[in-house]
């Protein structure tokens, strides 16, 4: 039941109060943190590695993560852990060989570095694009979110939780990026701590009902023999969810494409790395890529618990609409409110860190586009930096709103997590061919860049509703497969407009973007990290192959 207990007051109190003073104490502790623009929105020198890292997940994990992959947890099984799983593989790649170019050229935004390798026009409609897309589907998808489940355990309305996670998160935005990236490390504790209590509950709640007492092992060794399908990581095309994650696309496909223009080319997630030098920011994503490698323990498992226990006649009535229909959404929140009291108030306050400093970070990167990219090009080009950090401000406020007042729209989502990935991953084909070869290939032309940004979404949309508009003559590939198509096809139409019309001596010197192979030798502790990640996942996938 939706009901909190004073020891689920007590300490959820505890997480806010903590929480506001901390970041008022990071804000009143740097005073130009109100007024100097690069200190708020890229905290410039200001945050240490274990900041950068802990504030990368704090801004990647959110209730579409406690909910939406529990969620496809509950549905598909483990398999969805290929998103976070081969993530940690991705940072370190995205550490090795994206980052050092981004710094070596001081980029502080990612249409800054459209402009500067192709022109402003290319980075006027990926600046624009970014914003829809964080606008009308990050923030309005979290706000939903976190709506539903803090409404689902908590006696308030869902109108309720979306004015006051909007609110809150937008006191600690107006902070600026070093209130960001500072609060971030106390939100990750908590977010974890609180995600660790709900999967020790659902194990044991599972251990429990096939009478085996209190025994979280017990509770992982059932799942292993009740529900042995979903342990598999790659599937067939057999397996009915296979258009989802289809095989061998969630480690070299379509995944690594997602998860590359994710990682790498993401203005609210290499924001965090970018106020700091190389050395720095490189440790800092290697310990994001460790952190990725426990967010399926905490979000994955237990929606694998849920579907074990509702197949043996639990929770029947929990997981199901008002139609009858399941609601494989309904898991996480299901299982909180099965929490004790003071310990509901632990996993209260860790969804609701993920919810706001997911919210803020995407908040942050909204006012940092709009500010330096949109504003101060074309509309204030004397800008000081008062008036950027004011115009950032009212960006946050502005954005916000918006994304409250769409969120409610999003109640007819069955797998919320699914959605965002697929409807993100029409413009992350395109985003990652532009970056690639404006990084890579220096014949790379401004026309190809802006060929490749107008066409991404409609080389995508043609390759999901084609089938349909052919009554299945064109094959309907599987979302992370279109993405593939997608990328390889910008990528070989921005190949032949540069062949084909190639920039005079003049042109590719104003469009040229610093690469040197100096810039990719990373230090002995670095590769030691990595290849402790590297040989986990190797072992991860040897097992649940």
């Amino acid at each position: 039941m939706n009901v909190l207990q004073s020891a689920d007051y007590v300490v959820f109190l505890i997480y806010f109060v903590l929480v506001t003073a901390y970041g008022i104490y990071i804000y009143q502790h740097k005073k130009k943190a109100a007024t100097s623009s690069q200190e708020y929105f890229l905290a410039e020198g200001s945050l240490t590695w274990w900041a950068i890292g802990a504030s990368l997940i704090a801004s990647n994990i959110s209730a579409e993560h406690f909910i939406g992959m529990s969620g496809s947890g509950f549905a598909l099984g483990l398999a969805i852990a290929s998103y976070e799983w081969m993530a940690a593989a991705t940072l370190i790649l995205v550490a090795v060989f994206i980052l050092p170019v981004y710094l070596k050229n001081r980029i502080f935004t990612m249409p800054q570095f459209l402009a500067k390798r192709y022109n402003d026009t290319v980075s006027t409609i990926m600046a624009i694009i970014w914003l829809l897309i964080y606008v009308f589907v990050n923030l309005t998808s979290i706000i939903y979110l976190g709506a539903l489940a803090i409404s689902s355990i908590a006696p308030v309305s869902f109108e309720f939780c979306v004015m006051g996670l909007s609110l809150f998160s937008i006191i600690v935005t107006l902070g600026g990026m070093k209130v960001i990236g500072y609060t971030d490390i106390f939100q990750v504790i908590v977010l974890i701590i609180g995600g660790l209590v709900t999967t020790y509950l659902s194990l044991t709640l599972l251990s429990e009902h096939f009478g085996f007492g209190k025994d979280i092992l017990k509770g992982l060794s059932i799942i292993a023999d009740e529900a042995p399908g979903h342990l598999h990581m790659i599937f067939d095309k057999s397996n009915p969810h296979y258009a989802e994650l289809p095989g061998m696309s969630v480690i070299i496909g379509g995944m690594l494409i997602n998860n590359l223009a994710y990682w790498g080319c993401n203005q609210y997630i290499v924001q965090r790395a970018l106020g700091a030098d190389l050395k720095t920011a490189r440790k800092g994503i290697l310990f994001a890529a460790f952190l990725k490698l426990m967010v399926p323990v905490i979000a994955v498992l237990p929606g694998i618990a849920m579907y074990v226990m509702h197949q043996n006649g639990m929770f029947q009535q929990e997981m199901v609409d008002a139609a009858g229909v399941i609601k494989p959404d309904q898991a996480y929140p299901t299982l909180m409110n099965l929490l004790p009291a003071g310990l509901k108030g632990v996993a209260l306050a860790a969804l609701t860190a993920a919810i706001v400093a997911s919210l803020a970070g995407k908040a942050n990167s909204i006012s940092t586009i709009f500010s330096l990219d949109i504003y101060k090009k074309y509309f204030n080009k004397n800008a000081s930096d008062r008036k950027l950090v004011i115009t950032g401000r009212w960006a946050v406020i502005i954005a916000m709103f918006i994304a409250a007042l769409v969120a409610p729209a999003l109640k007819s989502l069955d797998q919320a997590y699914q959605f965002i990935q697929e409807y993100v991953g029409f413009f992350s084909p395109g985003v990652l061919a532009i970056f690639l070869l404006g990084m890579f290939w220096k014949k790379t032309t401004a026309s190809a860049g802006l060929a490749g940004a107008l066409l991404t979404v409609p080389i995508a949309a043609v390759l999901k509703f084609l089938p349909v508009w052919t009554n299945g003559a064109f094959p309907d590939y599987p979302f992370l497969d279109r993405m593939t198509i997608c990328f390889f096809a910008i990528v070989f139409i921005m190949m032949g407009i540069s062949l084909l019309k190639p920039e005079s001596e003049q042109q590719h010197t104003t469009h040229i973007i610093e690469v040197d192979k100096s810039m990719f030798k990373v230090s002995s502790e670095f590769i030691i990290g990595s290849f402790i990640i590297s040989g986990v996942l190797v072992a991860l996938y040897t097992v649940f192959w």
